[in-house]
């Protein structure tokens, strides 16, 4: 195993993500990487639908109904923008 620092050359790095092709986010469940969780406190919600349109990894189902669900951890990646974006704080942000 190769020791890799600040001098490592790209060539001698690890593979980060390999994209095989356009669109494949879901063949890749990526909600491992995270170090912060976002937690939905249902009782806060009102459904305004702010979140889940800004969520980068469409982690945020909503259902028939047209209300949102709880998260699909599979894929959210823990990046906050839901919590930022939610008025009536129904989403705090918790360490993995």
């Amino acid at each position: 195993m190769t020791d890799i620092n600040a001098k490592t050359p790209m060539e001698k790095l690890t593979i980060g993500g390999d994209i095989y092709c356009a669109g494949n986010a879901r063949e890749f469940k990526t909600g491992d990487w995270r170090s912060m969780k976002p937690v939905w406190i249902e009782e806060k919600c009102k459904q305004c639908g702010l979140c889940f349109p800004v969520c980068p990894d469409n982690s945020i189902p909503v259902g028939e109904d047209l209300k949102r669900k709880d998260y699909n951890y599979d894929y959210c990646k823990g990046c906050g923008v839901c919590a930022k974006v939610c008025p009536f704080k129904a989403i705090e942000m918790k360490e993995v």
